[in-house]
């Protein structure tokens, strides 16, 4: 995780990237469906985004980027599109947790090698990539960047040179790293997927015309018209190409740590992330709220964006009528000016307001996804109070952050996390609320239809992997 990120604008959690890569075998250009594959993927990381593309039958290495800081539609433009020739490539958002936020940390990652081009998109945080990094240094590797990913790429083209194809590479380069990692990779003739074997982050595999397409998200692929073929497996290593898709499942987990929060909150409500729907999931967590902690209210609303389909959850559960007390700046991304700590309250104002109408005169309960340092839910709260509710009852979509995460999450250190300090009723006080609930921790496999092969180490300290020794926030 970056040390370097301060104090974030809001008190919100975020997830590291976004990734999609494509391969169209009629030799047409990808990189607008490119381009709309990341507008799709863009709650994901708004800090920059790139797209990097080749011509599969021109000069083997000639590589294509255009990469910049800021929001897709900031960095990229119909002129520059047009630019981008070729009919394989990669592109990626990014939320920094690894690395610095700055230009040279922009995937994906172009690398020049004995063997050819490789161009590399990663989603994830891995755990030892601080003594890999040293490993390499010593025998002689330069680093361009602060990310994991360009340790994942300096893996793969090392292993390349020993092994028979770039797959292969994949694999041996895997067997290496411990952590998070959804990678996607463009060799000369190749689009390769890769995920962890406890597949932290998503991966799915889409298919249009005569097009393979590889991405995070199933939302991605209906934003570019293209059906959704299956998930990438836990350890499984991906090949498309003309032959089809080719599949390795040697490094496949009889026990994936899928990450709950991709449920949560990361995911968009209209993705389905390893069969399951993410709509479905936050409904059936509204629904567990409302058992676990009725209120006597007389509407029920939700924190945009992740907090509103758990909210009619609740709603549909308790019979309280669901209402919209939220207008949300949708004009407003993670870089908009703030002059100085002291314009944090703004900050919360300029992106959230409250509609007087629908709050004046009732009891309120308000869902959101998570409370991490509490100053945003505390600021919600007063806002809904100074609007005219008698009562505000805020109901958690989550269990207490108590723990921080390794993966790719920007769960910040215990010391930082309000409920690690303190009690629930203290969080309550705090945050200025007449009522508190959390979701509880032990029926989180619900949200996800049973299945228990998930990771909420951020929740209950159960690391799938053992962390780090050293903090990984301050490792790079």
């Amino acid at each position: 995780m970056n040390s370097e990120m301060g104090e974030h604008i809001e008190d919100e959690i975020h997830e590291e990237c976004g990734v999609f890569g494509m391969y169209d075998l009629d030799g047409e250009d990808v990189a607008s469906s490119i381009y709309y594959g990341l507008f799709a993927l863009q709650h994901r990381g708004q800090e920059s985004c790139g797209i990097a593309v080749s011509d599969t039958d021109g000069p083997k290495g000639k590589v294509l980027a255009q990469k910049g800081m800021g929001l897709v539609n900031e960095v990229f433009d119909a002129e520059g599109l047009e630019k981008l020739k070729g009919n394989i490539g990669v592109g990626h958002v990014r939320y920094s947790t690894a690395g610095a936020s700055s230009s040279q940390n922009i995937q994906p990652l172009v690398l020049n090698y004995v063997k050819g081009t490789l161009m590399l998109a990663h989603n994830g945080n891995l755990v030892n990539a601080k003594e890999l990094r040293e490993e390499m240094e010593y025998t002689g590797a330069i680093f361009q960047t602060t990310i994991d990913t360009e340790v994942i790429a300096y893996l793969i083209a090392r292993e390349r040179l020993a092994t028979p194809t770039a797959e292969e590479a994949v694999k041996k380069a895997m067997m290496k790293l411990k952590g998070a990692y959804s990678i996607i990779i463009s060799s000369p003739r190749k689009l390769i997927g890769a995920r962890d074997p406890h597949g932290f982050r998503p991966l799915v595999i889409g298919k249009r015309d005569n097009s393979y397409i590889l991405a995070s998200e199933t939302c991605a692929l209906d934003a570019v018209d293209a059906e959704f073929v299956r998930d990438v497996k836990p350890g499984e290593i991906v090949m498309l190409d003309a032959d089809g898709i080719q599949s390795d499942e040697s490094l496949c987990s009889e026990k994936p740590a899928r990450c709950i929060f991709e449920y949560i909150y990361f995911a968009r409500p209209d993705s389905y992330v390893d069969g399951v729907s993410v709509y479905n999931s936050r409904i059936m967590a509204g629904k567990i709220l409302a058992q676990m902690h009725p209120a006597e209210a007389d509407i029920v609303v939700g924190v945009p964006e992740s907090g509103n389909v758990a909210a009619m959850g609740f709603a549909l559960e308790s019979g309280i009528q669901y209402g919209t007390a939220f207008m949300k700046n949708s004009y407003v991304g993670r870089t908009f000016i703030k002059p100085k700590q002291s314009a944090r309250e703004s900050s919360v104002k300029i992106k959230l307001n409250v509609l007087k109408e629908v709050v004046r005169g009732k009891r309120v309960v308000m869902v959101d996804d998570s409370i991490v340092r509490g100053t945003t839910s505390e600021r919600i709260v007063r806002m809904l109070k100074a609007a005219g509710a008698t009562e505000v009852h805020v109901r958690i979509s989550s269990p207490p952050f108590l723990n921080p995460c390794y993966f790719g999450t920007d769960v910040p250190s215990c010391d930082q996390l309000i409920a690690y300090n303190n009690t629930v009723d203290e969080v309550c006080k705090k945050i200025g609320a007449d009522s508190l609930g959390y979701l509880d921790g032990e029926r989180l496999h619900e949200l996800i239809g049973g299945d228990k092969n998930y990771c909420d180490a951020c929740f209950s300290g159960r690391y799938p992997v053992k962390p780090p020794a050293g903090d990984i926030r301050n490792a790079l």
